[in-house]
């Protein structure tokens, strides 16, 4: 799977085992960087890490599993597979500064707002906080859950961590004290899959699940404001995956716009973006506005500074699109300079996405498995009682043989036993 993100003037793109940063305001050479050649972990760290518990003898790949750039676009960092934590600094020119080792498989990766923090989710449900201003210095467990961390985000004071897992829980915890827990969202019926604070609006919490809803929250009362059920609002997924029944939406990605008056959500292989506005007024809520239809299945999307909406598309000749809000409408903007920088620096590096063109869903194994236990036992009994009939069919079909039998034994018995009447002639 791709990603895609924006700060600054950076728009971040990642894949397999490959990072790439373009800068969507000035002609200049995209940085890319390849996560098979960084550094490696020491063997004498490795064993003490696996003697901690913290590891197996199962070797990762390079693969990328997160990334995420800060609120100025001052740091990025990335995780992969192969459980490494490598952070960069983007001024005046990127460069990697540190490279340092998780426990466990991470998931998601947040900048705290002062930039001085790093938060990591991992697979195991632990939290770990890794310090940007001494980018040598290892992690520090911060708080766990119970099952895999899906997504991770700050509230933009940094006094909270808000957590969300794959057992439907949304945890909100003191970022000072994370033992202290704020208050749960609980409201989903699958996993969580997608948090978000969106700007302008500190209270509020979006997210999104594989139940295929998006909901609203005051999170620090664990209140619920509002939930859209995306499939009443027309999303489908693409040709390819209509065969499968029944169909699936897991909420793969919500952002807003910098001025917070827009909200957009993306389903995972759906082919459609659906656009939310923010009511005018105190109390004012979401309500949906456009769909935006899309030629191809997207990635990921996000919004930059200018607020303008980017969408990666699985497709090699139009592999990004890029919509603008002009007169109250939301336009695809094919001619701007910045899209046509960006096109360019992608497709020379295309190589790096057409293996994940089509790719599994990673939700795939996330979704509750039900059995029906009660349909199998009925299945059974009737099954049971079927060969039960059978049985007893056959059994008065021999006895019958044999009443059939025996009637004409005595008859021919009988035949046999009668006198010859005398010959009258």
């Amino acid at each position: 799977m791709a990603a895609l993100c924006c700060s600054g003037d950076w728009l971040l793109t990642s894949c397999s085992q490959y990072l790439i940063a373009v800068n969507i305001r000035e002609s200049r050479e995209a940085f890319v960087f390849d996560c098979a050649k960084a550094e490696q972990e020491p063997k004498e760290a490795e064993a003490e890490n696996k003697s901690d518990g913290g590891g197996s003898e199962e070797k990762g790949s390079d693969r990328i599993l997160a990334c995420t750039i800060s609120a100025s676009g001052k740091y990025a960092a990335l995780t992969d597979d192969n459980k490494r934590l490598i952070l960069f600094c983007t001024q005046p020119s990127w460069q990697c500064i540190s490279t340092r080792w998780v426990v466990r498989r991470c998931t998601s990766l947040v900048f705290s707002q002062a930039e001085d923090e790093l938060f990591v989710a991992d697979k195991s449900g632990d939290v770990y906080s890794f310090s940007v201003l001494e980018p040598q210095k290892q992690g520090e467990l911060k708080l766990g859950h119970l099952s895999m961390l899906l997504s991770i985000t700050l509230s933009p004071d940094d006094k909270y961590i808000i957590t969300a897992d794959r057992d439907e829980k949304i945890r909100v915890s003191l970022r000072r004290s994370p033992y202290n827990i704020q208050a749960f969202c609980l409201g989903h019926k699958e996993f969580v899959s997608a948090l978000l604070v969106p700007a302008g609006h500190p209270e509020w919490l979006l997210s999104g699940s594989g139940d295929g809803t998006l909901k609203l929250w005051h999170y620090e009362t664990g209140r619920r404001l509002q939930s859209f059920d995306l499939k009443q609002l027309g999303f489908s997924q693409s040709s390819e995956t209509e065969t499968e029944k029944p169909q699936r939406f897991a909420v793969s990605r919500i952002i807003s716009s910098p001025d917070g008056r827009h909200v957009a959500a993306q389903c995972e292989r759906s082919p459609c973006i659906q656009l939310f506005e923010v009511e005018d007024g105190s109390w004012g809520l979401l309500t949906p506005t456009k769909k935006l239809a899309l030629p191809h299945a997207p990635w990921d999307m996000t919004f930059d500074h200018q607020g303008r909406l980017w969408v990666l598309l699985q497709n090699k000749d139009t592999s990004v699109l890029l919509y603008t809000r002009s007169q109250e409408h939301w336009q695809n903007d094919s001619e701007s300079a910045d899209l046509q920088r960006v096109t360019e620096a992608l497709h020379t590096q295309w190589d790096v996405f057409k293996d994940s063109v089509g790719a599994d869903s990673c939700f795939k194994h996330l979704y509750k498995v039900n059995f029906d236990n009660m349909a199998s036992y009925l299945q059974k009994k009737q099954e049971r009682l079927q060969q039960q009939g059978q049985k007893e069919g056959k059994k008065r079909t021999e006895g019958n043989g044999l009443q059939s039998n025996g009637a004409a034994k005595k008859s021919k018995k009988e035949n046999k036993s009668e006198p010859v009447p005398p010959n009258c002639s």
